[in-house]
């Protein structure tokens, strides 16, 4: 071969290499090097995309969400709020990051964009709407009563967090009517667990659950119950005297109670009437809610 013709391919072969090498360094160094390959079939022309403006991300977000496609309409806020961070923009994205997955079901999703919302937004006009969307996702996946009630003693604690934060919001009167129907829910489970321990005879057992209906949830339809309840324990153990006071104390409060009917009952067939013992834990626990509803009514 002549020396020239294998000079040049030499030449060729380490240029190839070096050109290769130069990739390998980084993209920048190859777009460089692309610029003044004589090998290249043309140059490198970069594509600038232009930026999508805010208002317009936001205005196909809200459209995605009147077409109910709730999973393309939190991809729109989401990129608005990767896009535009810090910004006021940013702000509403979030917001409605979480009403999306909330109106899809997708409540775990819409419980940390609320509480991203509301540590990065605490004073924010619409804090309490976040507060609301937050509470409302744990409201919604309460289970019924035969199961664990982590979820309702969860959406209990931000129900009570929007009305003691936001008072005066639009969300508080709702807020206050969920919060009576989460304590039912969760009384409803101490009372399921106290009649199977009841009804097993393991009266200091389902003594417990009814006490703490009594001493946390008074205000709610299973106190009738649960007072009851106390009566039977009480006297298949022997403990007369909080028996009569349980008694004494249902006929109190709910005079014409069915529940109360059976109490009398009860202990009338054990030669015994309703007395109130005013040191019982009993009496204790309803003279404590009826002082605290009698100021509010003075306050009022």
């Amino acid at each position: 071969m002549p020396l020239a013709s294998s000079l040049r391919g030499a030449k060729g072969t380490v240029l190839r290499v070096a050109l290769l090498a130069a990739c390998g360094a980084g993209l920048a160094g190859c777009d460089a090097l692309d610029s003044i390959n004589p090998f290249g079939p043309e140059k490198y022309k970069p594509e600038v995309i232009a930026r999508v403006p805010a208002d317009k991300m936001y205005s196909e977000g809200l459209a995605k969400l009147e077409d109910r496609d709730y999973e393309a309409a939190t991809k729109k806020f989401e990129n608005l709020d990767k896009e535009y961070a810090y910004s006021d923009w940013s702000r509403k994205a979030v917001l409605m990051t979480a009403y999306s997955n909330y109106e899809s079901a997708r409540y775990e999703d819409a419980i940390s964009a609320s509480k991203r919302y509301l540590q990065r937004h605490p004073g924010s006009k619409d804090a309490a709407y976040a507060q609301y969307l937050l509470a409302m996702s744990h409201y919604k996946q309460i289970p019924d009563v035969t199961r664990d009630q982590e979820r309702s003693e969860r959406a209990l604690v931000a129900l009570q967090e929007l009305v003691q934060k936001y008072p005066t919001s639009e969300y508080a009167a709702d807020a206050k009517a969920k919060i009576q129907i989460t304590r039912d829910q969760l009384a409803g489970k101490e009372m399921a667990v106290g009649r199977y321990y009841l009804e097993r005879r393991n009266f200091p057992a389902a003594i417990n659950r009814f006490r703490d209906v009594v001493s946390k949830y008074q205000t709610t339809r299973h106190a009738e119950e649960a007072l009851e309840r106390l009566v039977e324990a009480y006297m298949a153990l022997g403990i007369v005297a909080e028996a009569q006071t349980a008694a004494a104390v249902l006929a109190h409060n709910f005079p014409d109670s069915p529940w109360y009917k059976d109490a009398y009952a009860l202990l009338q067939s054990g030669g015994l009437e309703p007395r109130e013992e005013k040191s019982s834990w009993i009496s204790k626990a309803f003279r404590g809610i009826i002082g605290i509803e009698t100021r509010t009514a003075e306050a009022q």
